[in-house]
């Protein structure tokens, strides 16, 4: 909206001039987003801890020790996040770019979906909410539509150089090498955007443990957004050129600032808990930014904790099935720890270290090509 109003301006007053930059427009972006979180947060958690009574119901088949320590936490802090994230958002992007449209899109429908199966949970009583079935179902339409529209953005605003890059993907490490799925590719941006979702979804399970990786996970795909949207940096690191996908680090901006607001007040011992109205909707917009710039599989690589704390309820599923025996004393694998004896907060900084570790290895795939 700043961009839309006052670039025009800037041939009068020069200093309007710095809002044509993305750089200006993100550090603008994450501080509104702070700013906004700090200002809402107290007021928002009392009205949750209102509504909401004793708090999100905790599952019975979950860590004992989770029964009294997190009894009458309220839930739906997602809300939180998505509000400071999407004003600051419509206060510093570009209106008039379609990815800035079709990431927020993606983010609030799954938001959405999360907000609705954490009042099922709160006001039913139960850990049970909207159904798995519908909620793969709900994902699915929801991914496969914004994967048409990235196809088509990336026809429609290619370059001669850019001109293959839809319906493609990209592989790290790598410099010319594209596999082209033409429509398959809507299946792949499906399941990279909804697998993000839910990956995200399974991690939240300790005070502050998704947040922090989410964070990290932004900045990292803020970076690679800047990079792959700016013709200069994209040739001299000799990575694929999407043009106008820049515009997403202004988003990233707004998610890590939104995200560390929140933090203040899902810090051990939580005050609010993000809920499936935070994890789904933060999930799904990693997945999309990741889509948009072809940056997928680095995805994988960036957001691998998310995706070990997927493979490990899998892995247990398909094991007791199978053979009647449980790989992991429980799942997702933050648990298995919490069973072998480790203390809550050992646990997250511990996974916080490796989300780092391996966001320097999804970055470092920049340079090696």
């Amino acid at each position: 909206m700043l961009y839309y109003y006052l670039v025009p301006l800037a041939e009068k007053f020069q200093p309007f001039n710095v809002f044509r930059y993305i750089t200006f427009r993100t550090g603008g972006a994450i501080m509104t987003a702070l700013v906004i979180a700090f200002v809402l947060g107290p007021r928002l958690i009392q009205w949750l801890k209102i509504r909401q009574g004793k708090g999100q119901p905790i599952r019975e088949d979950g860590p004992q020790r989770h029964l009294l320590e997190k009894k009458g936490t309220p839930t739906m802090g997602g809300l939180l996040i998505l509000l400071a994230l999407t004003i600051s958002t419509l206060l510093w992007a570009d209106l008039s770019n379609m990815y800035v449209w079709t990431v927020l899109g993606v983010t609030m429908a799954f938001g959405l979906l999360g907000f609705a199966d954490d009042y099922l949970k709160v006001t039913k009583r139960s850990s049970d909410g909207v159904s798995g079935r519908v909620k793969l179902l709900f994902q699915a339409a929801v991914s496969v539509a914004a994967a048409y529209v990235i196809m088509q953005l990336h026809l429609v605003q290619a370059t001669g150089q850019t001109a293959h890059l839809s319906g493609t993907v990209a592989f790290p490490f790598l410099k010319d090498i594209l596999l082209p799925l033409g429509w398959g590719f809507l299946i792949f941006g499906m399941l990279v955007i909804v697998g993000a979702s839910n990956a995200v979804n399974l991690t939240d399970g300790l005070d502050g443990l998704a947040i922090v990786p989410v964070m990290i996970a932004g900045a990292s795909f803020g970076l690679i957004a800047y990079l792959v949207g700016n013709f200069v940096f994209a040739n001299y690191l000799q990575i694929l050129h999407v043009p106008r996908t820049g515009e997403l680090a202004v988003l990233c901006g707004a998610l890590l600032g939104a995200s560390l607001g929140f933090l203040w007040y899902n810090a051990p011992p939580a005050m609010v808990f993000m809920g499936d109205t935070g994890s789904l909707a933060l999930g799904g917009m990693l997945g999309t930014i990741a889509v948009a710039i072809k940056h997928e599989i680095v995805l994988g690589i960036i957001g691998g904790l998310f995706v070990l704390e997927a493979v490990s309820v899998i892995v247990q599923v398909a094991s007791f099935k199978l053979t009647g025996k449980r790989v992991f004393k429980m799942a997702p694998i933050h648990h298995h720890f919490e069973q072998l004896g480790w203390r809550e907060p050992t646990i997250v900084i511990r996974f916080w270290i490796i989300a780092v570790i391996l966001a320097l290895v999804g970055l470092a795939t920049l340079k090696l090509r």
